[in-house]
This record gives structure tokens, sequence and C-alpha cells, in this order.
């Protein structure tokens, strides 16, 4: 006899799993061999998965603009004061100036080890679309500075970004899990420096130095105008430039800072909640760099604000791709394709490390979010925990966090935001990107289960 978990898997969970898959070809085939807009295609590919899963078109569209919408009201702001303060930064020479004081301690092939230290002093704070916009800059003045290719100075930094959101509070997946688990928050941090430096070294400077050279891309043309400074530009001072790219980091931090540490509802807690904002954080940033960067600089008021609407056309693409992506998550998630993850977990017998880590994976791939994978884990196994350690409960959150990003593809904000800065092909960015997140999930996994077996 058929139980009723069953026969409700074999009424719905199975036509949700092959219309999903069937929404992610028509995407990749529609982009890779029909050359459609990558809008256009997730728009397609969208319609696919509703109208497979059953959904009325009408609640299709709704819930495509609500996806678009909410990802677009944050993260596309941010994406457009980023591109802002990266084009200040470029054309003021602030990223000359860093770039210049970098290369005086790094040179050849120590460079992408580099720019793996830098991102993750710079990340340490930031959601990865956040850090990335405060990278693009750098990244493409060393790159050019040093004639190294664009990918082998790139990669690195994404490598230690994404293990930072992965795997160490402050970010919010992992305080998330921290908090479900009941971890204990300073043992997480810790061991989760242990896991990430490994993470970090093999998918970024090695895997780096690896697939560069067989990408052979140069940089691209668009988003590369916007990070070049003016001829003529005197540059500003070392000092000045540092404390402009750090300003949001410092802002963001200190919001994590306040809300572990400050008292709430107190007015120094109100203050740093609300500059530490995201988008309140890298706006006080891009007006601080106009009068630092722009009128400081020499730069009248006019040359200031054609910089700054410069920056705006070569983004459009962007936005309305990683727009796209956002609806069909919402998609997704509105024809219940988190229930059936979970059901596919309530059946699993395997140690509790390795299960934790095999949905998250499953909820990253069907949801597209790093953090809705880590929270909504958190939520499942959270009861089967309740007798370990707090040690073993942070290594549960860190095993978490890294099969939240694992194989990132079309359904992400980040995979688009990648392809489109650096001017990559849908191939290339697999053979990039979601390679990156892979090896760091992987990575993850593996020191997980041994510090696991240490620590019994």
């Amino acid at each position: 006899m058929i139980s009723t978990h069953l026969a409700a898997w074999a009424a719905q969970d199975t036509q949700l799993l092959l219309v999903t898959l069937a929404a992610l070809v028509t995407i990749v085939v529609l982009i890779s061999f029909l050359s459609i807009a990558p809008f256009l295609s997730i728009l397609i590919g969208t319609f696919v998965a509703g109208i497979g899963a059953g959904l009325p078109l009408e609640d299709i569209a709704k819930a495509f603009s609500k996806g678009a919408g909410s990802l677009l009201g944050e993260a596309g702001i941010i994406i457009a004061l980023g591109a802002m303060l990266g084009a200040l930064m470029a054309e003021s020479g602030a990223a000359d100036r860093i770039v210049n004081t970098l290369l005086r301690y790094a040179r050849g092939s120590i460079i992408p080890w580099m720019m793996a230290l830098v991102a993750l002093v710079v990340g340490l704070p930031l959601f990865f679309e956040v850090g990335l916009v405060m990278m693009a800059p750098i990244i493409f003045v060393m790159a050019r500075r040093s004639e190294l290719p664009i990918m082998r100075v790139a990669i690195p930094a994404l490598a230690g970004m994404t293990t930072l959101h992965a795997l160490l509070p402050p970010h919010p997946g992992p305080l998330i899990a921290v908090s479900a688990l009941h971890a204990d928050l300073g043992t997480t941090m810790l061991l989760g420096f242990l896991v990430a430096i490994p993470a970090v070294i093999i998918a970024g400077p090695l895997y780096g130095n690896f697939i560069a050279p067989r990408l052979n891309l140069a940089e691209p043309d668009q988003i590369g105008k916007l990070f070049s400074a003016r001829e003529g530009q005197s540059q500003p001072s070392f000092l000045v430039a540092l404390v402009t790219i750090l300003l949001p980091v410092v802002l963001m931090l200190g919001r994590t800072v306040a809300r572990i540490w400050v008292t709430p509802k107190t007015e120094l807690f109100e203050m740093l909640n609300f500059f530490g904002e995201p988008i309140i954080a890298l706006t006080v940033t891009v007006l601080f760099a106009v009068v630092v960067l722009g009128w400081g600089q020499g730069s009248s008021r006019f040359e200031v604000g054609a910089t700054l609407r410069r920056a705006l056309p070569p983004i459009a693409g962007l936005l309305l791709t990683i727009g796209a992506g956002g609806g069909l998550k919402q998609t997704l998630l509105s024809a219940g394709i988190s229930d059936t993850i979970t059901k596919i977990a309530d059946g699993t017998h395997m140690p509790l490390i390795l299960l934790a880590w095999i949905i998250a994976v499953a909820l990253r791939q069907a949801t597209g979010s790093a953090t809705v994978a880590t929270t909504a884990t958190a939520g499942i196994v959270a009861p089967l925990v309740a007798g370990l350690s707090a040690t073993h409960n942070s290594l549960m959150a860190l095993a978490i966090g890294a099969g939240s990003v694992f194989f990132c593809h079309v359904n992400d904000a980040g995979f688009w935001m990648v392809k489109e800065y650096f001017g990559l092909n849908l191939k290339q960015t697999l053979a990039t990107w979601s390679v990156i997140q892979t090896i760091v999930s992987l990575i993850g996994l593996g020191m997980t289960l041994l510090l696991w077996g240490l620590l019994v």
C-alpha cells in the first residue's frame, strides 16, 4: 500500500522537479544556441516552469514581477550605487593609486594571492553582490596594470568573497544557521577560518592559474571603459583612496557589531544599524567620493555629474538579467519547490553533516539563493542536532553554508553579475563562477567532515 507521503510525492513533486529541469534546459538552449538575450530567455524559462507546475498564467506573471521587483529593489540599487562609486574611483585615479601601492608588494604570480587577501578584507561584512561592485574597479585596473588576464585577477577575488559569504559570520546565512542550531559564534568563526583558508587557496589562485589561460578573454569593452582613469587626472593620496573603498565596509561591519553587542533600541544601536544598511552605506560612500574624489580633485560639478551618469548605461542589461533571475526563483518557490526538497530530506538516512550539506545543495539549486538555502536547511536539521555539543553544531552550520554555494547557475543573481561584469558567455561563466563555488562547497564539506572526526 502506498503511503500518503509517497502518494503526495507521486502526484506533485516528480512533476515539479521535471519542469524545473525543463525550465533550466530551456534557458540554456535559448542563450547558448539561439543567442537570445538572457533576460528574455529567463522570462521564457519561467513560464515553462510555471505552466508545467500547473500555476495559472496570471500567478506566474505576478510571481515573476514580485521576484524581479524584490531583487532589483535592493540588489539593483546596490549595483547602481556601486557602479557610480567604481566610476568615481577609476576616473579620479583612486583605483590606480590603490593598485600602484599593491604592486609595490606583489608582482607577477603573487598578484592573484594578493587579490584573494584584499577580497577577504573588503568582503568580510558584505553581501557578495556588494563586494563585487566594490572590488570591480580594483580588479579591472589591477589586470590592466599588471598585464595579467582579467580572470586570473578576478577569480581569486571571487573565491574570497563567496567563501566569506558561505562560511563566516557576520554574513546573514551563517549568522542565521548559528542561531538556529544554537552554535557558539566565536567557535563558528574560528572553525570557519580554518575551513575557508584551503577553500580560498584552491578555488582562487590555484584554480585561477589553471582556467584563466584556457579562457583567452580580453577586457570587456563597456565595463572596461567605465573603470578607466581620465587622461591627465591627478591621483588622490593612498589614504583617501583606501578610506573611500573601506568606508562602506566599516559602516556595514558597525551594523553587525551593533546587532551582536549593542543594546537594542539605544541611540547608538539605531545609528549603527541605520548607517550599516547596505543601501545607506553605499549612498554615504558615493556622496563622500563625490566630494573627496570629484570636487576635491578639481573636477567641476558638471564633470562629476557626467561621470555618475555614464556609470549607469553599461549596467542596464545586467540589472534586467538579475531581475529576471529573481523572477524565476520566486516562481519556483511559489510552485512549491522548497517543500519538495524538504520531502526528499525527510526520508533520508545518512550522517547528519552530510545530510545537512545535501539538503542545502538541493535548496540552493532550486531557489538560487545561498541565504535562503542556509536558512531553510538550518530550520530542517535543527531538531536533529539538539543533543550535540556547541562545537559540532558549529560544524553543522559550516557544512550547511558550504552546501549553500554549490554550483551556482542561471537562477542566481551572482551568476549573471559575474557573466556581465567580465564579458563571459554562458559556458565560460559555468567554467569559472559555477566551478569556483563548487570547489568551495566540496572543500567546505571535506574540511567539516575532517574536523568532525577529529573533534569526536
